[in-house]
Order: C-alpha cells, then structure tokens, then sequence
C-alpha cells in the first residue's frame, strides 16, 4: 500500500484500529479476496476516503432516522389512546397479544422510569397518584427498539391498522421497516460500516404505497440503497419539507470515488418519482 507520510499513518492505525480499518481496506483486494492481495497503486488515502464516506453516511442517516424516530413515539401513544379510550394503555396487559412479552416491556418500562431524571418524569412522581404516567410520557423514555416490541405486540388489529395507515403501510411492512431502522439506527450509533454492507435483515415489499415508492424488481433489498428509500419514504410523510435528497446527492458529489454499485444504487435511480 502506497502512504506519503507513514508516521501519520501510524497514528491513523493507533486511533482508529487496524480492524476497524481493514474493512475499507477489503475493497481494494484483487480477485480471489480470499487471497488478500492489493491492487497496484492502492494508496492509504484511498482507505481513509471510503472510511471518511462511511462516518459521514452514518452521522446523515442517524440525523434523518432522529426525524422518524420521534413521529413514531407520537403517532404510537397518540393514536394508541384515542382508539382504545385510554391514556394508560401501554402499561395495561389487557391491550397486548402475547403476556411474556408484554411483562418483558413493563420491566423495561419500569427500569427506565426509575432511572430517568428527566423533569416531566420527576414531576409526575410529586404530583400523581397512578402507578405509571400516560403513554405520551412513556413513549419518550424508550429506546425506538422498545416501541417496535410495543408495536409488534398490540393485540388491536384495528390499532396495528391505524398506526400503520398514518404512515400509508400495512402492519405487516410497518412492522418490517421499523425493525430495519432500528437496525440501522444502532449500526450508526455503534459506528458500524454501512455503506456496502450486505445487511441481514430483509425488508418486506408494500404491495401499494400511500406515497411515492421504487421499483424494487432491479434491487438488492440488503443494500443501503433499500434503506436509503424507505428513509426517504418516511421523511415525506413526517417531514415533507426535508432536503434529504439534497444532502445525499451532495455527499456523493463530496466523494465521487466511491462505488455507488456497492451500494446498492442502480443507474437509473434519480429518476424514480421517490428522488424527485
């Protein structure tokens, strides 16, 4: 591998990590991969590109999936509540399917309230009798994986069917894509690499779609390109005004370098009605 400066290099590897770094390293082996042989020409400041690309993907998803994350915690507690007649109802075994799974979320529930510190919590203990506080208060002390288990569980099939319909899904889809984002979500928060990663989870397909969808028949659905989409679908429901497409297209400008292929984008893809 070609480096200019290598004692700069030495202080890359000592603050970064030689493993977290051999995974942007991969894409320059020559065929077989398996051999571990390096392209002629390959620079170390190619690696750092693709590692540079990668953060910078991470820390513009984790900004647009924040956006999503709390209209779910509102349209959960919000519709929740009008439909079932109850402010209480995420607390109350009687709205959930499955009991073990309900007492697993109540624990939960009840290790985050006791260790919030949070003013509206605190507040709530002084001034009210009941148990748990409403499930408006609730929703925001739980992480976006708890309110996909919250979600998953309800036993309402006219509330899954609420909830989802806000969002122009079936529960079913609904229920797919929340699970990928919170994967997703963590993978940013981890600092994990996204960007050509070949991811486990495979999302369900909406048959029809309130708003504008892709045509996935040309799509490989555990890309980042897949879940770049269902961002994007989202974001026009809870935030019409956002310049996500903006913000994307702009860091693929910022690195022109890097494969789009191993992404997941095809060549046609600014075309779908999605990236207008």
């Amino acid at each position: 591998m070609l480096m200019d400066d290598e004692r700069k290099v030495e202080n890359y590897l000592m603050n970064i990590g030689y493993h977290r770094l051999s995974a942007y390293i991969y894409p320059f082996y020559k065929s077989p991969k398996s051999d571990l042989r390096l392209k002629e020409g390959t620079t170390f400041e190619q690696v750092l590109t693709l590692y540079r690309f990668d953060k910078k993907l991470r820390i513009l998803l984790f900004n647009e999936i924040e956006k999503i994350e709390v209209a779910i915690r509102s349209v959960l507690a919000n519709i929740g509540c009008q439909e079932l007649g109850d402010k209480y109802w995420i607390t109350k075994a009687e709205y959930f399917a499955n009991a073990e799974n309900f007492n697993q979320t109540l624990a939960v529930i009840e290790k985050e309230l006791a260790s919030s510190k949070e003013d509206y919590i605190e507040d709530f203990r002084r001034n009210y009798v009941e148990s748990y506080p409403p499930a408006w208060m609730i929703t925001e002390v739980l992480s976006f994986g708890n309110l996909n288990y919250i979600y998953s569980n309800i036993a309402s099939n006219r509330l899954m069917k609420r909830i989802a319909d806000y969002f122009g899904l079936k529960p079913q889809v609904f229920t797919s894509w929340l699970t990928v984002l919170v994967n997703l979500r963590n993978m940013c928060c981890h600092h994990a690499r996204v960007w050509n990663r070949d991811f486990m989870l495979n999302p369900a397909e909406p048959k029809k779609a309130k708003n504008a969808w892709v045509d996935t028949s040309k799509v490989d659905k555990k890309r980042i390109y897949y879940r770049l989409c269902i961002i994007r679908y989202f974001l026009f429901l809870v935030s019409p005004n956002n310049n996500f497409n903006e913000k994307l297209l702009s860091l693929l400008a910022d690195f022109p370098s890097v494969d789009i292929a191993a992404m997941g984008f095809n060549k046609e893809w600014q075309k779908e009605k999605l990236w207008k």
